[in-house]
């Protein structure tokens, strides 16, 4: 199975050009937050999300190449997500993140927060200068959507009776939303049929929430390492995830640890027991698998390339994690 890196191996090139744009539009006019910014685009991670848009651009186009527009969308959509980021962090008081020291705790909360409305604005003149209204109401829609989704989580703390249909919207809010708008913006820009517009912005959608249910499951499977923050910390903070939703429904005694917020001793690691026993894993495996085949077979109208086998591949190597 390849690893997200290979599969990005047809847009390696654009990427590193992309780092170096992002440098260089965030600009040096304030020193805490440029030196904020730098930290976070050298940061590692896998820019899976501009390498999707930058892997769609050149798919959809007949000679394989990528336009200046097509890059500038990829930066702001890095952009985007990087803020998310950094405004998540402060929220959820982390102190890593891709096993570096996270904004807040490297300098402070404010700077953080500032560095990632700094970020916000950037995206949001960047994408107003694309002249494309219709990109701009699609990527202005993900950061309405990113709030949303922040905000949501935040209020519903250890509420059980959430039910799935509330879990998902979330999940599209906070993961989905950006790689889908952003995936059809990419065909906007290449002025595809409405059609194919459809089928990227279902690409985005159903591979993020594949992801997002990925993720929810490592919560109670994988290594403090693997996540890079303690197992179980959703489930601790009274996030409700697809495998606790699942396991509600198994077992009621679930709902009754998480109402008194998991405060008595023991009850954590009841509630973990509950879960891991049942069956709301396999169950949430079996919906991340229906997500990612649904993201596949969303995209097969596109012409053989190495990009498209790129794409075709992510949703596999998104359930590969489980693995």
């Amino acid at each position: 199975m390849p690893s997200v890196a290979q599969l990005l191996q047809p847009v390696e090139a654009d990427l590193e050009i992309l780092l170096g744009n992002l440098r260089s539009l965030i600009g040096a006019g304030h020193p805490i937050l440029h030196a904020a910014a730098e930290h976070l685009f050298t940061a590692g991670g896998k820019r899976l999300r501009p390498g999707i848009v930058l892997m769609i651009a050149r798919a959809i186009d007949p000679a394989g190449t990528v336009s200046d527009r097509h890059r500038r969308l990829a930066e702001i959509t890095e952009m985007i997500h990087t803020a998310s980021l950094v405004h998540d962090d402060v929220v959820d008081g982390a102190s890593t993140r891709r096993g570096v020291d996270t904004v807040h705790s490297r300098f402070n909360s404010r700077v953080a927060v500032l560095a990632g409305d700094f970020l916000f604005a950037q995206a949001s003149w960047h994408l107003a200068n694309l002249d494309n209204l219709e990109v701009v109401k699609l990527l202005s829609r993900v950061i309405m959507d990113l709030a949303e989704g922040e905000i949501r989580q935040g209020l519903n703390r250890f509420d059980t009776g959430q039910g799935f249909q509330a879990y998902l919207e979330k999940s599209y809010w906070k993961t989905a939303s950006l790689v889908a708008n952003s995936a059809r913006a990419a065909g906007v820009l290449s002025s595809l049929p409405l059609q194919r517009l459809d089928g990227l912005a279902r690409f985005g959608k159903q591979l993020g929430l594949a992801f997002q249910v990925v993720d929810d499951i490592l919560d109670f499977t994988g290594s403090d390492k693997q996540l890079g923050k303690p197992a179980a910390s959703d489930l601790a903070s009274g996030y409700l995830t697809a495998p606790v939703l699942y396991a509600m429904e198994e077992n009621p005694a679930l709902a009754g640890l998480i109402e008194r917020e998991l405060s008595e001793c023991g009850d954590l690691e009841q509630a973990l027991q509950i879960v891991r026993s049942g069956d709301a894993i396999p169950r949430s495996r079996s919906l991340a698998e229906r997500f990612a085949g649904e993201a596949a077979e969303a995209l097969h109208w596109l012409s053989p390339s190495a990009e498209r086998d790129a794409l075709l591949g992510l949703p596999e190597v998104v359930l590969s994690r489980l693995h």
